[in-house]
């Protein structure tokens, strides 16, 4: 089991001699800080313009944002490694996100057979949905709109660029609280989508804040979960899995129970 301390898909420590960066190597076109600041403001404008595009062009413009933060941690000197996409460990990875995927079926499930907590899965979104159009989230919005991108992020470009200099617990702190950020957006009208956050939050303007402010606090903490993942089985697939699995299904459960 790998220790607490290392990420197994990560490289460490600094570059050899020859590698890009290392003393008397060919230097790197970016540096870690600048490679940093240019993915913040690739998901910035990502983030923008997906809360503005529904559908088949947020789709596109996130695999775009995908294929651009992967440019920039190749410009940085980064390695598949760095990203969490080792060949060595997609196996692993693999096995991991098969298995979380199961375990949240069951948690949905016993949620959906308990009175409890059954009306947590409410949403109004669902009401002018039919099969095709929760199938098309499930199978298309969410793993490639949502997941791709956000695991790409921050649990691979993010994480892997500040693992190579500080570490994996600055990693996972910085990808964390920049994961939280990114909900903001996404978050501005959950207050009222949801039955039962509405009951708690109530509709005003200063209800829908302490929602949005509750979600970034939430997703954070979920961003340090799935860091966790990422870091104990050394595949960017674990996060992925379970990202999945958590919006996926849920999208799946609350439609079946509307």
């Amino acid at each position: 089991m790998p220790s607490r301390d290392r990420d197994p898909g990560a490289a460490s420590g600094p570059p050899p001699a020859g590698r890009a960066g290392a003393p008397g190597g060919p230097r790197r076109p970016l540096g870690t800080r600048a490679a940093v600041a240019l993915a913040v403001a690739v998901l910035a404008a990502a983030n923008v313009l997906i809360h503005r595009w529904s559908g088949l062009a947020g789709v596109l413009t996130s695999l775009a944002a995908c294929a651009a933060l992967l440019g920039v941690l190749r410009l940085a000197g980064g390695t598949r490694a760095d990203a969490g996409l080792a060949p060595g460990t997609l196996a692993r990875g693999a096995r991991w996100a098969l298995a979380l995927t199961g375990l949240v079926a069951l948690v949905y499930l016993a949620g959906a057979l308990l009175p409890a907590t059954r009306g947590l899965f409410e949403d109004r979104r669902y009401a002018g949905m039919d099969g095709a159009d929760v199938a098309l989230r499930v199978l298309v919005y969410v793993p490639l709109g949502t997941v791709l991108l956000e695991e790409t992020a921050f649990r691979g470009v993010l994480y892997g660029l500040v693992a190579r200099v500080r570490g994996p617990r600055w990693a996972s702190a910085v990808s964390s609280l920049l994961f939280g950020l990114w909900h903001v957006l996404p978050s501005l009208g959950l207050a009222t989508d949801k039955p039962a956050l509405t009951t708690v939050f109530g509709g005003s303007p200063a209800g829908a804040a302490l929602a949005v402010a509750a979600a970034v606090l939430f997703t954070a903490a979920a961003g340090a979960v799935l860091c966790a993942l990422r870091r104990r089985s050394g595949s960017l697939l674990a996060p992925m899995g379970l990202h999945w699995a958590v919006n996926g299904l849920g999208y799946a459960v609350g439609y079946l129970l509307r």
